[in-house]
């Protein structure tokens, strides 16, 4: 991606979304917006449980609990199936391996619509998320060296298994966004925007926060 076309990139997608459980704002604005690689860290946890929640599906999310921090909540990952993944991995990659990378970074929608999709996708739909409205162009400023794009929804496997594998995931300067304007509106060059290690200081970000279920905004936190 040149930096016109990634101008063009902020020009059309200039807001981020994260979704996030109900109850996770105060621990966002306390230690920032991580991924479970580094909440674990953080958590402390270690052992079997640790290895089970970074390499393995998560078919429903998990508490944690620190003396210190208190409770977190690792989300589960219900639209993603390892005999699935194991179909359309490439490059050698195995079900684990794919875990690992989606649980060291953290993930952006670049569209509302994308995100009204996962609030009204079966498995959430009932349920009251958190939303962080996001500036892109700031956050893309800050933290540009650890940013990395995708094409897809790399945490889905349904209806279709579409392929992945160690291009799947690419810096913004090696991403071809030329090549997939080509082939898709602007608002879909990119789908999702990662930071690996996640945003520490998210708050600096920020421009809303919000409680939302599917169609519905129910209470602005920020």
């Amino acid at each position: 991606m040149t930096e016109e076309e990634l101008k063009t990139l902020i020009a059309d997608c200039p807001h981020l979304y994260h979704m996030a459980m109900r109850q996770s704002w105060p621990s966002i604005k306390k230690h920032g917006l991580l991924p479970t690689d580094t909440l674990l860290n953080l958590w402390e946890v270690s052992g079997q449980l640790r290895t089970e929640l970074t390499t393995r599906r998560r078919p429903k999310s998990v508490p944690i609990s620190h003396v210190m921090h208190g409770e977190a909540v690792i989300r589960d990952q219900i639209p993603m199936h390892d005999h699935h993944l194991s179909k359309c991995l490439r490059d050698g990659l195995t079900p684990a391996d794919w875990h690992k990378r989606l649980n060291e970074r953290v993930f952006f929608w670049l569209t509302e619509q994308r995100l009204e999709r996962l609030l009204c996708a079966g498995a959430y739909r009932r349920d009251e998320h958190v939303v962080l409205k996001v500036d892109t162009r700031s956050l893309i400023t800050a933290h540009r060296d650890r940013i990395e794009l995708s094409p897809m929804n790399s945490g889905c496997t349904m209806p279709f298994p579409h392929p992945r594998g160690a291009d799947t995931f690419l810096p913004i300067d090696a991403y071809p966004y030329a090549a997939w304007r080509a082939k898709r509106r602007a608002s879909d060059v990119v789908v999702e925007l990662t930071v690996i290690g996640g945003v520490p200081d998210i708050k600096a970000y920020v421009t809303e926060v919000s409680i939302r279920t599917c169609g519905k905004t129910l209470e602005r936190l920020l």
